[in-house]
């Protein structure tokens, strides 16, 4: 009969659930993790990420680059992004036009007038809306594939699924972000490339 559901669909259900439930475990374990680390630790991996992701850049070139508003004590990339602008590159930050809808990026200066968006979460108040050619991606967990755990609202797989053509995906985190696998779904979007104080991956 139509509309039951058979043993594969079940058990399909029962798979995807309990992968959601593995990364609702990883995601508060991984920002325990991250806001334990003592400053003087986190102020070596802020200044080792920055240096690696700046050699990134300098070899991605972008036109526009869509960046973040760190929180949680994710790696704070707005030393560097001044540093671009200064070099003649447009940087844009995102904003939360309506929850579970694809993000809005809109141009971004130093001493720009800013507004508090969904989640508390600040945003240009009168940037241009653009549409970055690279994304900078904050992780709360990667894996060896270079998928990344967010914090499960899917806002950057939504986003970029919208994009075309598709921006370069750099993800940032530390190393104590790295887990084996995500166990990556049909709606994950693996990075292009990930940066961590130890290393730079591409993919």
């Amino acid at each position: 009969m139509s509309g039951e559901r058979g043993p594969a669909a079940e058990g399909a259900t029962e798979a995807r659930h309990a992968i959601m439930a593995f990364r609702r475990a990883e995601r508060e374990r991984l920002l325990a993790a991250r806001l334990d680390v003592p400053t003087a630790a986190h102020r070596a991996a802020t200044a080792a990420i920055a240096e690696r992701l700046g050699a990134v850049l300098g070899a991605l070139h972008p036109a526009i680059l869509g960046a973040y508003w760190p929180i949680r004590r994710e790696f704070n990339p707005l030393p560097l992004l001044q540093q671009c602008i200064a070099e003649g590159m447009q940087v844009a930050l995102p904003t939360i036009r309506v929850k579970k809808e694809p993000l809005e990026f809109r141009l971004w200066q130093p001493g720009a007038r800013m507004q508090v968006g969904v989640y508390d979460i600040p945003y240009p108040a009168d940037g241009a809306v653009v549409q970055p050619d690279t994304l900078l991606i904050p992780m709360v967990g990667f894996d060896a594939a270079g998928f990344r755990l967010g914090y499960g609202g899917g806002y950057y797989d939504r986003t970029v699924a919208t994009l075309v053509p598709r921006p370069r995906l750099v993800g940032i985190a530390c190393e104590l972000a790295r887990i084996p696998t995500i166990h990556p779904l049909a709606h994950d979007i693996r990075m292009d490339c990930v940066v961590t104080e130890a290393a730079t991956q591409t993919f």
